[in-house]
Parts: structure tokens; sequence; C-alpha cells
């Protein structure tokens, strides 16, 4: 394929000044999701460590000079990898807007091991690696944020209709859910056949368990 690339780096790296030859042809979007997708299956298989941006240009069947076209080195790339898997988030949440249902998001959270398995080995990758590097660990800290933020609306409007305990605040419960998602999240790629099909319902269940109003527990505001 032609690509025609448009920056050249000094490095494997990608960090140096970029320098333009010219706007490779076809869509933009679908260029970058192309290499998005490529990026997340060295860093699924290979480890961030080992990612480059000759290997993602190997992967995606381009050159590295075609890569840094659209961004300009690693940094830049796992950047908007990251970005990309919170808009993921992000649309789930948006999907239970109106009507919260938490174990319908929870087990939409849980599917992503088959519709999608690189998704949790590369986030689990992202997440480790964002301590070591301040910018990055800036854009994970932000959409993170906007994500708590989000769950514990839905959180709230389930506690005014009755269907969430509300003797924890809405903020509070959402970090607890949170924290159990991700834990899920860093050891299915170790466990994965820990992650029976029985097994998830069965965590689906006991999530639901810890959030739902104890017995007896007076209705919500809503009710």
């Amino acid at each position: 394929m032609s690509d025609n690339p448009t920056r050249q780096a000094n490095n494997d790296g990608g960090t140096g000044a970029p320098v333009r030859r010219g706007r490779p042809a076809g869509d933009r979007e679908a260029k970058r999701a192309e290499l998005l997708k490529a990026a997340a299956s060295v860093i699924a298989q290979e480890g961030y460590a080992n990612t480059s941006l000759r290997k993602v240009a190997h992967r995606a069947g381009c050159t590295t000079g075609a890569v840094t076209y659209y961004f300009a080195n690693k940094e830049e790339l796992v950047t908007a990898l990251a970005e990309s898997r919170f808009d993921g988030f992000d649309a789930m949440l948006a999907a239970g807007r109106g009507r919260p249902d938490i174990r319908a998001l929870l087990e939409r959270w849980l599917l992503r091991t088959t519709d999608d398995p690189e998704f949790w080995p590369v986030m689990s990758q992202l997440l480790v690696h964002a301590r070591y590097e301040p910018a990055f660990a800036a854009v994970i800290e932000r959409r993170y944020a906007r994500h708590r933020s989000e769950l514990a609306a839905l959180l709230a409007a389930g506690q005014a209709q009755g269907t969430i305990r509300d003797d924890i605040p809405a903020d509070l419960l959402a970090d607890q859910l949170g924290a159990i998602g991700d834990g899920w999240m860093m050891m299915f790629p170790i466990e994965p056949k820990r992650f029976t099909a029985s097994r998830v319902q069965a965590l689906l269940d006991a999530a639901i368990t810890l959030i739902s109003p104890p017995p007896g527990a007076r209705r919500g505001l809503g009710s």
C-alpha cells in the first residue's frame, strides 16, 4: 500500500521533530483507527514496554513514517489509544441514562472479554505504565474522573428509585464498583480460565447484592 509518509522521527520511539512530506491519501479517521487497533494488538501480545512505532507500523502494514504522520511519538499514540478506550466506557454509561441498570452495565463491562479479547490486557498495561509517565497519567486521571462522575450519577438515580442502597453516598459506591471492575480487568489476562460463564454471573450477582438496599431498608427519596 502507498503510505506517502509525512513525518520522520529521529528514532523508533518517534520523539524527533516531524518533517512533513505531504498528506497521505484516504480517510484520516479510518487510518487513525487502524493504527490504534494495530497498537492495541502489539501491546496485548508483547506488552507496553516492548511496543514501538516500528512494530505498530509492521502490524498495520505500513511504514514507521506513515505512523508518525498521525502520531508524533509513542506517547501520543498510546494516549490516543487510552482516550479511545475511555470513549468506549462513556458509551456504555450513556446507554444506561434514563433507566439505570447497573447489572447490565457491569455485564457489558465483563463481556468486553469476549467481544474484544485484547481490551483488558491493553487497559491493564496502560494503567500500570501511566504511573511512570506524568502526561499520560494526567489523561488517565481526567478520563477516570469523568467516568466515576457518570457512574455516580447513574447510582444516584438508582438510589432515588429505591433500587440502589442509599446509606452510602453514590460517589463512594462508584469508587467501589470502579475498583471491582478494575480488579476483574487486572486479573482476567492472568487467569482467563477462572472467568467462566457461571463465575461471571456469580460475580455480577455478588456486585449487585453489595449495592442493593439491605432487607427492610427504607426506599429512596423517589419512592
